[in-house]
């Protein structure tokens, strides 16, 4: 997930007037609390929203998902895999807005209007960051779409994604099901000069961004139901 940039000015970062980024943050109910900036919401565990998108598509009798690979320079998870696309709320911003995520990253201009909503989401993690602790507690909106272009028609932010990955919905399952240790993706990465190379590689559940493991398999169960 997106913990690094905004569209304005990188997340964390002095934006144009010289302030942090600023999220609105909440209590565990949901119930909006202010604002706050962004090291701030990370360095003291405030809960605030994001937004993720889950693509999927069809090819023949195959029923795929596709995921990202965190670029080697992410401060947090870097090399791990995770959604498609998604990004943090800034202060003031709906789910409407956040979904700029998916063009950003992934170069796929999807009207918001036709996302599939798959429910909310909330994760509680921990971890370091240029050498700092961070206590990330999300309440995430989560999507997804039918992907109806080949992995190749997408064009990845390289600061942000290292590569784009498939893999049967089944088999996706049946790893955050514990039914086996690993799957077979295939996708592409970008290259040192920054050029997509075909690119295949076994994925297991440790492969992955840390989250409920319950949390995989549902959406994927609910996107296998859309296909």
């Amino acid at each position: 997930m997106d913990m690094e940039r905004d569209a304005r000015a990188p997340r964390g970062e002095a934006g144009p007037a010289g302030e942090e980024e600023r999220f609105d943050i909440y209590d565990e109910h949901g119930v909006h609390l202010g604002t706050a900036p962004r090291s701030e919401v990370h360095a003291r565990g405030l809960w605030h929203r994001s937004i993720h998108c889950w693509l999927a598509r069809r090819d023949g009798d195959r029923k795929l998902v596709l995921f990202q690979q965190r670029s080697a320079g992410k401060d947090t998870f870097p090399g791990l895999f995770d959604i498609t696309a998604a990004g943090h709320l800034a202060a003031g911003e709906t789910m409407r807005d956040a979904a700029r995520e998916i063009e950003e990253e992934l170069g796929a201009a999807i009207p918001f209007e036709a996302l599939i909503p798959l429910g909310e989401a909330r994760k509680e993690a921990a971890g370091t960051a240029k050498g700092l602790a961070f206590v990330d507690r999300e309440i995430s909106g989560v999507y997804g779409f039918v992907y109806g272009e080949p992995l190749s028609a997408l064009t990845l932010q390289r600061e942000e994604v290292a590569g784009v990955y498939e893999a049967e919905l089944e088999a996706m399952i049946a790893l955050f099901e514990n039914r086996t240790d690993r799957v077979r993706a295939s996708g592409f990465r970008l290259g040192a000069d920054g050029a997509p190379e075909d690119a295949e590689t076994d994925v297991e559940a440790a492969s992955f961004v840390p989250r409920p493991a319950a949390y995989y398999s549902g959406v994927f169960r609910d996107l296998l139901l859309r296909l």
